[in-house]
Parts: C-alpha cells; structure tokens; sequence
C-alpha cells in the first residue's frame, strides 16, 4: 500500500465530510484531494529518490493539503517541527537535503533566513498568501501544473518520509520511512485501536510534525480533525466537548497541565474513545487519576522515531484488568508488543534476558526502520546483534509487559521533546564563568522530567542562574533551557578525569522507584 491509497480510502468512504476544521476554515476529503492533486501536478520530477519536500506552518488545515500532495507527487516528506528555532530546523533540513519549502505567511522571516542557511532550498511556496520575495502563492503554484498527480509506483520499500530523530535537536538524525514502515504503523494503530463509528481526532500538537502523522493513520476511515493552535489544556478540554472528539493524542507533561486545571471536571468527555498517550512515561498515579477524570478511555503507546509509535500499546482493557497487586504493577507498564514488532531485552553481549531481568530493549520486525539516512556508522551502531537497539533500558514481567526503567543514552524527554543533554553542556561551556558541567533530567510533576544543569564555576568570574538559562535559550531555544542550575564545589569524575553524569543524575532520582 502507497500512503496515497490511505488516504484515498477516506476519500471513498465519505467525499464531503469534513477532513479538518478549525475555527477560521473547513476542508472536506474532496477538497484536500483536489488541492493535494494539483499540488503534486505542479512539482518537479521525483526521480530515483525522489523530491524532499517540507512543510513550515503553525496548525493550519492547508498544511495537511500540502503534505498529501508530496506523497501525490511521490516525494519525500520532510517534517519540520513549527516549534523549533531557525537553527535546529536549518540543521536537519539540510542534512536531509530539502529542496522544497510550503510555508505560512506568519513565519516568512524564519524562512528568509532558511533560505540563507540551507542551499539545496530552491524553490518556497507560500500556503496562504503571496511571498514575501517574489515566492508564489500555493494557487499560484497549483497554476504551473497540470492539475492532476502523477501516477506514483508501487514499492513497498520505498522512502516517502526522512523523520527527525531527536524532536528538537539540531544533533537529529533522519530516520527513514518506507511505505512498508507507514503500512506497519497504520495496521497497528487499527489494530490496537479499532473503531467502526465516524472518529473525530483532535490535533493540538505541531502538524507539520508528530501530529501530522496521528493525522494519516487516521484517514483510511474519513476520520474529521480538528486543529487546535496549540496543546493548550483548556482550548483541548473545550473541544473535547464541542466538537465530540472521539480521539487524543497527547504527551504526559499536557496530562498533567490539563489535570491541574480547576474546571478539568466541568467539561463532557462522555465522546471520547481513545486518549492515548505517548512520548514519554507517564507517573503511575497520574494515570490513574486520569481514569478517574476522563473515564475508561485512557491507553498509552511507546515507540521512536526509529520505531514509530506502536513498539508497545498499553489499552484500557489491560489497565482495568490491574486489580491484584502484580496486575497494579501495569500502571507502571508502556504495554505488549503490537502485531508487527518483536521486542526483547538484551544484556551488552547480546543475549536475550528472561522476563524479570533488565536490560535494552531492542526490536526487530517491519515497523522497525531500515537505517539512518545516510549514516552507515550510526546504523551499525543501533543494529548491533541483529536487533534494532532503542536506547531505553527496561525489563519484561511473565504476562508480557514491558516496562521502561531507565535510559542508556543521555538523552532527556522533556514535556514529550528529547533534549540531548551534550548540546545544552556545549553552550553552557561557552561561557567565560562556566569550567565544567553535566546537564541531567530530574524528575518534574510538569514535564516528566526538567533539564538540570549543575555546573562548576570558575575562580574570580562572576554569573548567575538567570544568565546562564537565557544563555540557552538564545542559542537552543527554550525547551532546551534548563529549569534550574546548581553549583557544586565539585563535580564527580572518573579516573582519567571524565565526569560522571550518571552519578550527578542519581543524586536526584535516589528516592524514586523508576529512573525515567
């Protein structure tokens, strides 16, 4: 199956519903099959590789539109995450080799200066408006064509998304995914969540990005979306409501934003289906106050970009199955593994562990991606053993579950983003006061986990948390930052004098059952 067919089946199944809504806008299936016709009708060539081709647009139905039309075209999707800096989206725009840019009107300076730092940038479409220098319109665009897509091939291997690996880092790698990839994940996104009834998806997260993708999988079935700005937790309680919304899609640190919030009881979410959780762990009893809220809908997902979304789906059934002491334990769980991946838990040498024992989670099957793009050396590095390596350490109990314990790479997830910590140390490094440092996730009620920087200053020059956090922010931006900084005398360090960031991270996680 091409991804085209995908969502061609929901243009099949129900032409004049509509396929995104938001408050200014609503564009039915016909009508985003139309746009993404003439899209594809208008842009160069694939070739053997095929065009790679992003979208840069805060949540806007128009940008789903153009998506489409690069898979019509039998292009490459590049996501580029609207939340990023300038900096971070230059980096992997490049090293994916991005030759098209669709983009809205409110980030034309951000695309001037993408133009300027990424050369293989040659031709930018302007979604909404007329550009600001000299670029077309999209119907200005959508003129140039022939009006309809071309026939794309069918190859199940074939590379139709490059998807950054690292959320907001500009360190990402590209992880490529085939139509064999989307096909993998669409089947088990239905069949870890099957729903007969027309489904209302509700899209709070950067639809350029990870939500865009939720998007996909959900049109074989003409499924309605509603765009939300941003994952604002009363703006999603309150579409919940008016718009019957049967399916969410969320990273704990909203969860938590939104169960905080004094009228998060007030609201009718008798609609919903499915509110699924994924990007990070989640705190057992968070959860289960959210059963409490929300009502017997809750579930939780675990997956990377290597292996997107469905490693593991923990459903509802299964958590209100947890009624005996061991079975309370699967609050703690991400879930078993989904219908097209074979997980296990491997020790350094390679060996597969019994259940109880910790290890890495590794992966194989046809979910699993088939290598970085373009960086042999880091895909034999995760490819060790035969086995996809995730990073994640855990341990598997005798029903199956998995369950996700601490972390090899150091890498934070914070509020559903991964931070790699090295970036962050390299800034803070840069200035004249700091002369070492480890930066660290600590746990947070918030965000899952804060980035902590504890540094050690050096003799006679002066500063202070504030600068060293807009230091950060400037350079990274601001999930980046660090939520706070500590100075310590001295930081640990081994023999040959490297520092031990395990040991600074333990100091903070000592007193808590889990270490992620």
């Amino acid at each position: 199956m091409r991804m085209i067919d995908y969502f061609r089946k929901g243009v099949e199944r129900a032409p004049d519903r509509p396929a995104f809504v938001d408050d200014t806008i609503a564009i039915t299936y016909r009508e985003i099959d139309d746009l993404a016709s003439r899209i594809a009708g208008a842009m160069p060539e694939s070739g053997p590789e095929g065009v790679r081709a992003a979208v840069y647009s805060p949540n806007h139905p128009l940008a789903f539109a153009c998506i489409m039309g690069i898979f019509y075209a039998g292009g490459v999707w590049v996501p580029a995450n609207a939340r990023n800096t300038v900096a971070v989206n230059a980096h992997f725009l490049s090293m994916t080799g991005c030759e098209i840019l669709f983009y809205h009107s409110s980030f034309q300076a951000e695309v001037d200066e993408l133009r300027e730092r990424v050369p293989s940038i040659g031709l930018t479409i302007c979604i909404d408006a007329e550009g600001g220098k000299g670029e077309p319109s999209l119907d200005a665009f959508m003129a140039w064509g022939t009006g309809s897509a071309p026939d794309v091939p069918d190859d199940p291997d074939r590379i139709v998304t490059i998807f950054p690996t690292g959320g907001t880092t500009g360190l990402s790698k590209g992880a490529p995914w085939s139509h064999r990839t989307w096909e993998a994940m669409i089947s088990a996104f239905w069949h870890c969540m099957p729903n007969e009834e027309p489904s209302v998806h509700l899209v709070a997260g950067p639809m350029t990005h990870a939500a865009g993708g939720l998007a996909l999988m959900m049109v074989p079935r003409a499924t309605t979306n509603v765009v939300l700005p941003k994952a604002d937790p009363e703006l999603i309680m309150q579409a919940i409501e008016r718009h019957r919304v049967t399916h969410v899609y969320l990273p704990p640190t909203v969860l938590y934003m939104m169960l905080a919030h004094p009228d998060v009881r007030t609201y009718d979410y008798s609609s919903l289906k499915y509110f699924v959780l994924a990007a990070a762990p989640i705190a057992p009893e968070k959860l289960k106050q959210a059963m409490d809220v929300f009502g017997p809908v809750m579930c939780q997902c675990y997956g990377q970009a290597e292996v997107p979304m469905f490693m593991t789906f923990l459903s509802t059934a299964d958590l209100q199955g947890a009624t005996s002491n061991a079975g309370a334990r699967r609050y703690a769980s991400c879930g078993r593994p989904t219908m097209n991946v074979r997980l296990a838990i491997m020790d350094d040498e390679g060996t597969v562990l019994p259940p109880g024992e910790r290890g890495e989670i590794v992966a194989k099957g046809s979910l699993v991606f088939p290598g970085y793009y373009r960086n042999p050396t880091a895909t034999e590095e995760v490819s060790r053993f035969g086995w996809h390596h995730t990073g994640d350490v855990g341990y598997r109990d005798e029903d199956g579950f998995i369950y996700i314990v601490d972390r090899k790479k150091d890498m934070i997830v914070t509020g559903g983003f991964n931070v790699f910590s090295v970036e962050i140390e390299q800034v803070l490094l840069s200035h004249p006061a700091v002369r070492e440092c480890a930066v660290v996730g600590v746990p947070d009620d918030k965000w899952g986990e804060a980035v902590k920087a504890v540094i050690e200053v050096r003799p006679g020059v002066a500063t202070s948390e504030a600068e060293l956090i807009a230091l950060v922010k400037a350079e990274l931006g601001s999930v980046h930052a660090p939520k706070s900084i500590e100075i310590w005398d001295e930081l640990p360090r081994s023999g040959n004098g490297k520092v031990l960031k395990r040991t600074v991270r333990e100091a903070f996680w000592k007193d808590h059952e889990r270490a992620v």
